[in-house]
This record gives C-alpha cells, structure tokens and sequence, in this order.
C-alpha cells in the first residue's frame, strides 16, 4: 500500500531518487521548488509516493499557477520543458490520480503533467508540441564534419568577424541584457533577471550560461541544463541589429562543442511547435524531432490549453508589447510571465 505525502525537508533524498530514475531531467529536482516558491510567489506540491517501509517509489513535482488574467493551472513543469511523475508503475498511477484530484477539488483550468514519453495513466494527452535533439560523437572534430559544409560556412562567418563566446556564471547579467531585449522585440514579456541568477546559484555547474560577444557587446545569448548525458538548451536569443553576423550560428556551435568536451551524448534543442521557423532552424543540424507527452485534464473534462499568444483574446498583446519602451517592458514582464506556465 503506497502513501501518499509531500516533499519535506529531504531535499537530498528526493534527488537521489530522481538521479537514479529512467527519464529523469534537471526539472524533477528538489532546488525547483524554493526556487519558484520564492521567485514567483507560487505554491508548489512536490508530491512523493512511499512504500509500508517508508522507501520513495515515486515522486511527482507540481506547481499551481494562479493569476487573475490568465486563470488557475497545476503544472509540471510550469516555465520549463519537462515534468511529470517518475518511479514505479504503480506510484506514477496513484501520483498522477492524486493530482487529479487536487486539480478536481480546487477547480483549475488546467492539470498538465510534461512528460517526455508516454505514461501508464488514461488522461488525455496532447502532442501539440515537441523537441529536437542531436546525437554527438565523442570528438568535436567528428561533430563539424558531421555538419556539413554549408554549416560550418556559416559557423565560421562570425568567428571571421571576430566574434567570440564566453562560458560561466558571470555570463548571467549579459545573458539577461540579450534576452530581455529579444524577448521585447517578440512582443512576449520576460522573465526577471532574479529567476536566472538563482539558477544559476542553485544548480551550478548543472546550469550553462553562454554569450556571443562582438568585442565588449553580448549579441547573443543561451542558458540550459546538463544532467546525465544531455544538454537541453532552454533559453537562447540574439539582437536582430546583428543578425548579419550570424551569431546564434556560434553560439548553438559553441554549446555542442562544449556539450561534446563534457562527454555528453545528446543535444537537445528545445521544445518548438512543428513547421514553425525555430523547428527549421533546429532541423538544419542534423537532428531528429521527438514527440512530447503531455497530459492534460480539464476542467469538466473540457479542452483547454495554457495560454498562448496565438489565441484570439491574448493575440493583440505581442503587438502592444513590441511597441514597449525596452525598460518599462523589462521592468513589467516577470510580473506578467508569472501567470503563464
């Protein structure tokens, strides 16, 4: 008989149980929690299946994002690309049953578990997204001519232009001054600089920040996470007054080139919606999609989606938004993001 209970002060236990569990990802870990119970305000059910003996045989983490404009969701992960309940057959069916019923008794929107493949449960499930990822060699040599010509053309054109590629924590404020800026430039609001400067305080050398520089100037910049042999590039933008330089070309180089150094076997691009231009632009490397798992419930068992720009009633945003003066849209947007998962 499993019992049902909630993450309590053994950060460490949890992670050593997620480590060791098929399917993990760096999402499932313990630091997300105080991370977004700080940085958000969110309250967060970081649920653990245990055995008589009191042993984990499942965990399951989940956030309740809550906001007056876009409603009331319980997601996991909310922000990120993955989630889900891990552990045994069992423990994942009774896990995703408690957190039906936690959505049921409180009347969300939206219960959506982000899962990378499929899972033992009959919820509904939605494969309106997916990701791309590459296999890597173990020699970055192996790597560039696994790119082909066209690609390392355009790989070489902004190290031509002298631009080059920093790696480390101190890359996080110059990562946050490209990605604000882009972030404006799409009409969608941003995260805070807060949230990525606890990643990168929380999660260490687990958390990559890199950023493409023309001389002193960061043009372009990436943020993600390695854990087992992956690397999943969350985040990534580049100034639009430099894309003549092509330094998001360098700048996805130099993480597959640091990710190959590291001895890790896969680069994963990010979740994208199919035939959109971020999907052809990860194709081009090589890669292969795979589908992505989330599940979904309802509120009435009705069809509902987290919010999307794309929708009709949120569509005029972005173009408000665009037309922002870079500060106030920096200043405004953690305050907004909050609510969308």
């Amino acid at each position: 008989m499993l019992r049902l209970t909630e993450l309590g002060t053994d950060a460490a236990e949890w992670d050593r149980f997620v480590r060791a569990q098929a399917g993990w990802t760096a999402f499932h870990l313990a630091a997300w929690k105080p991370l977004i119970e700080e940085i958000f305000g969110h309250q967060c059910h970081f649920l653990e299946a245990r055995d008589e003996a009191g042993q984990l045989e499942g965990i399951l983490p989940l956030v309740r994002v809550r906001s007056l404009l876009f409603g009331h969701y319980l997601v996991s992960m909310p922000f990120v690309n993955y989630g889900g309940p891990l552990g045994s057959e069992s423990a994942v069916k009774a896990l995703v049953t408690k957190a039906s019923e936690l959505a049921a008794d409180s009347g969300v929107k939206l219960l959506e578990l982000r899962n990378r493949g499929p899972l033992p449960v009959e919820l509904p499930v939605s494969h309106r997204k997916i990701t791309v990822v590459l296999d890597l060699p173990g020699e970055v040599e192996t790597l560039r001519k696994n790119l082909g010509a066209k690609l390392r053309s355009q790989i070489k054109r902004p190290e031509k232009e002298g631009l080059t590629v920093r790696f480390g924590p101190d890359q996080v404020d110059p990562f946050f001054a490209v990605f604000a800026h882009h972030m404006r430039d799409l009409g969608t609001p941003t995260q805070s600089r807060r949230l990525f400067r606890e990643i990168a305080a929380r999660f260490g050398d687990e958390a990559w920040f890199g950023c493409v520089y023309q001389g002193e100037v960061p043009v372009a910049c990436g943020a993600g996470f390695a854990w087992g042999g992956e690397f999943e590039m969350t985040w990534a933008s580049s100034l639009r007054a430099y894309n003549k330089l092509a330094p998001n070309m360098l700048l996805y180089w130099a993480f597959m080139e640091r990710a190959v150094q590291r001895r890790l076997t896969l680069f994963n691009f990010g979740r994208c919606t199919p035939g959109q231009g971020t999907h052809q632009f990860k194709r081009q490397w090589g890669s292969r999609d795979e589908q992505l798992w989330w599940y979904q419930q309802g509120r009435g068992n009705g069809a509902v989606a987290t919010p999307s720009p794309d929708d009709g009633v949120y569509s005029l945003g972005p173009r408000v938004w665009k037309r922002l003066p870079l500060p106030l849209a920096t200043a405004l947007g953690p305050a907004i993001v909050r609510g969308i998962p």
